[in-house]
């Protein structure tokens, strides 16, 4: 091979020299180790000092990241070029998600475990004000559990119509140029796997101005640790039903609830010290979870006035909203759906991303170090969840108690035929989908207005606004500010239905039946992005009901691409509906709708919409009930 010299600053421990910035590209397998102990055969080695560092200096602790045998199977694939031009260059854009899979496509994702082609889009970091802008491509759905994905970039161009230049490290590799030097050299095989793989995709290395690949974390790496919570701790309880007290009983004088009844239950703690707000997991030498103290959740729970000891109603779980608390299961959305379908209505704080979660979730901005403590004590919040789920179906659990019951018996539905479902609205409906994916007492849900991938959704999300303020004070450059989201989304993986979305379906966890779940969408919705909701679609293998939304309703080139539709009156199986408030459509980039009423709110309470999904839950089956596009009422 021709010599190249490919200056020394380029190499740097814990950093990839196929670009100038240090992370970049990002998620990389050069940012790994062969590890033959774990699924997928690597593990990350980040380095602490190439992570962002706050504005006191902090240096984050790598540990909790290089726990995971990959990257997330939502990951945004990450670089930047000073000057890019992304219409000139040709990159697929957010309207037009089939162009990334066009013979001639500059951006080319590749999986290359089954050969195929991945759909994605590209876009320039919106919020990057002076500074040259991170280029992501995102996933139009999520990669597979512990496949290696190889991506490939060509026909760059400036603003001036020139190619970007590609570094000399890459080009050593793709020129098949020697550097002498031994790091990079040992590299060379790995490189060439990647050439190959895009060879074999009609991509000629010589036109490629960086390429590289990734591995996804194993279903394993991302549920392992939830798994492991709900499998110890449902073994020590065994046949039993959870311990629990009553601490008060409301009677309500509504047309749709009855009853208001509150109390606590305990759960098998797995968090250090005493489980509280900050606390994070608590593992053994080898890392897995381990068991701590037993920990007092609350519950909420909601009687509908159809209730009688005659006829006992079956049970709903339901999860509340962004940094929310137990009693908004008696809110309108439970609300109104227990009152319609005789449904008793229960939820409990989801811990990790509970009203009294605020205060961390500040510190989490400010120290990317904190993060760990939100991602762990969310598992412990599912647990907390499933546990509720138990007490509810349960014969001498909630139903045994005289404030479940009236002169007849219990006024709760339990044994084989309880018929437990989960309902979840905005945060959640995105939590929901962990609830549901390791749930061995329920298997429908309705998630209203969710989504997956928070690395996605936060810039778009006006609830971002003032802890995106506080990001910038913490980490001024934006460069940081986007590494800093991708990183987090790592660790929320294993909690977040991100890491979860891929068996929402027919390839459950271990120890769940498959998963069917409705998911419903507010267009424009200025709290969770329509994209990332259409990615969880697309991810759990929903079908979107047909016609979605009317003509001009949508920017796409081909509105909900890669979705099947469903045009009969009735669907068996997951389904995305669509409900349009007459709002301006959102933002193409990665900045929050702000034009007109937010219509997050919009679908719940909405008729037809209640009437969709109390049917989902009592049967599984969705039912039409729009002539044509479903539309809601202002709220």
């Amino acid at each position: 091979m021709a010599p190249i010299t490919v200056d020394p600053a380029a190499i740097v421990d814990g950093c990839d020299p196929l670009l100038p910035d240090c992370l970049l590209p990002f998620p990389s397998d050069h940012l790994t180790v062969a590890d033959p102990d774990t699924p997928t055969g690597r593990r990350l080695a980040l380095v602490a000092e190439a992570l962002p560092v706050n504005n006191e200096g902090t240096i984050p602790d790598p540990a909790p990241w290089n726990r995971s045998d990959g990257f997330s199977p939502g990951a945004a694939m990450t670089v930047r070029f000073p000057g890019l031009d992304p219409e000139a260059s040709g990159l697929p854009p957010i309207t037009d998600i089939a162009r990334s899979l066009a013979d001639d496509s500059p951006t080319v994702v590749l999986d290359a475990t089954t050969g195929e082609r991945w759909p994605h889009w590209a876009e320039l970091d919106a919020n990057a004000g002076d500074e040259d802008p991170i280029l992501y491509l995102r996933p139009a759905r999520n990669f597979p559990d512990g496949h290696r994905i190889v991506v490939g970039l060509r026909g760059l161009l400036d603003a001036t119509g020139e190619p970007i230049a590609p570094t000399d490290a890459f080009r050593a590799y793709r020129d098949r140029l020697d550097t002498g030097n031994p790091d990079l050299e040992a590299r060379r095989p790995a490189m060439e796997e990647v050439f190959a793989d895009l060879d074999a995709a009609g991509i000629d290395r010589g036109d490629l101005q960086v390429a590289w690949d990734f591995t996804v974390a194993s279903t394993q790496s991302l549920t392992g640790p939830m798994l492991a919570l709900r499998d110890a701790a449902f073994a020590e309880l065994g046949d039993a039903a959870p311990a629990f007290t009553i601490t008060g009983v409301e009677l309500l004088s509504g047309d749709q609830l009855i009853r208001r009844v509150t109390g606590t239950y305990t759960v098998p703690g797995f968090l250090t010290d005493d489980g509280g707000v900050g606390t994070h997991l608590r593992r053994d030498d080898a890392g897995e979870p381990e068991r701590g103290i037993d920990l007092t959740a609350r519950f909420v729970c909601g009687i509908p006035k159809t209730a009688s000891g005659t006829v006992p109603e079956a049970p709903l779980l339901y999860g509340h909203g962004l940094l929310g608390e137990a009693e908004q299961a008696t809110s309108s959305g439970p609300r109104a759906v227990a009152a319609e379908f005789g449904r008793v209505v229960c939820g409990t704080d989801l811990i990790g991303m509970a009203e009294e979660d605020t205060i961390n979730a500040v510190a989490v901005i400010q120290d990317l170090s904190n993060f760990h403590t939100m991602a762990d004590r969310l598992l412990q919040g599912h647990l907390n969840t499933l546990f509720l789920g138990r007490l509810m179906v349960h014969p001498d659990g909630l139903a045994s108690d005289d404030a479940f019951r009236d002169a007849d018996g219990p006024l709760l539905r339990t044994g084989e035929d309880h018929g437990l479902a989960y309902y979840g609205i905005s945060q959640g409906g995105i939590m929901g989908g962990v609830s549901t994916a390791v749930s061995t007492d329920w298997d429908l849900a309705v998630l209203g207005v969710p989504a997956i991938n928070y690395s996605t959704l936060l810039h778009r999300s006006i609830d971002f606004d003032p802890f995106f303020a506080g990001l910038k004070v913490s980490y001024p450059s934006t460069y940081d500010q986007g590494i800093f989201i991708l990183l987090i989304q790592l660790l929320w993986d294993r909690s977040e239905g991100n890491g979860f979305a891929n068996h929402l379906g027919d390839d459950p966890l271990p120890g769940a039946n498959p998963k069917r779940v409705l998911l419903h969408l507010a267009v424009g919705d200025h709290q969770v992005a329509n994209v990332a909701t259409e990615v969880m679609a697309r991810t759990v293998g929903a079908a979107v009901q047909w016609p979605a939304v009317a003509e001009g309703r949508h920017d796409d080139v081909d509105p909900y691409w890669g979705l099947e539709r469903w045009t009969d009156d009735e669907h068996e199986g997951s389904a995305l509906v669509v409900w349009d408030s007459g709002i301006p459509l959102p933002p193409t980039a990665n900045l929050p709708p702000r034009d007109g009423d937010d219509p997050h709110d919009d679908p719940r309470t909405e008729p037809a919409s209640v009437f969709q999904r109390g049917t989902f839950l009592d049967t599984g089956v969705v039912v039409r009930t729009c002539d044509g596009p479903c539309t809601a009422e202002q709220r």
